[in-house]
């Protein structure tokens, strides 16, 4: 008998076993503490994630039966506590990107319906986060905006348009707050 016999189709139709098991495989690890042994126990459960990633807590992956397939985390980047990724359409985050707490990527929402049920067919679409951006707390994305190389999205802010490379953006919806240096500036100093 197959667990769709017990279940029934409904209530494992979405079901996505790799984001599962690495949330079953993480889940004895406190928050904070290995942030490296958590990323490769996702890794190890079939999840994308680079080299070099530490992940501080419970992520989680929704989006449908292969949601996991759908995300890609780089090398270097630090993911924070109580992230969600809804990975209904692509999630690419570039290499060295921090995010911080509670940040919700939702690729997903609905076309606008008929006046009595204004919530109609479900349209995704894509996520990316360039190379070396920060995404502050409680950031939520939105499906089809990208965060260009090298931006900084403030705390709680709500992401409904891309925002260009090397710039801040904050607010609801987010809006270019400044320009951002483009290139690495010389932090060395001779104290000769």
């Amino acid at each position: 008998m197959k667990l769709v016999d017990v279940l029934g189709d409904e209530l494992v139709a979405n079901l996505d076993p790799r984001a599962l098991a690495g949330r079953v495989v993480s889940a004895p690890l406190p928050n904070g503490i290995g942030n490296r042994i958590r990323a490769q126990l996702l890794r190890w459960c079939g999840i994308d994630i680079g080299a070099g990633t530490t992940i501080a807590g419970a992520l989680t992956i929704t989006g449908g039966r292969r949601a996991s397939s759908n995300v890609h985390i780089g090398s270097r980047c630090f993911v924070n506590i109580g992230c969600v990724l809804d990975a209904s359409a692509r999630i690419e985050i570039g290499d060295g990107v921090a995010i911080g707490q509670h940040v919700l990527f939702t690729t997903n929402s609905h076309a606008s319906g008929h006046p009595l049920r204004r919530a109609g067919a479900l349209v995704a679409e894509p996520i990316r986060i360039g190379h070396g951006a920060w995404i502050a707390a409680r950031a939520v994305l939105l499906p089809g905006v990208t965060v260009g190389d090298g931006a900084i999205v403030t705390a709680g802010a709500v992401v409904t348009r891309s925002i260009p490379a090397h710039t801040m953006a904050g607010g609801v919806p987010a809006r270019p707050i400044k320009e951002l240096p483009a290139e690495a500036e010389d932090l060395r100093r001779d104290d000769r």
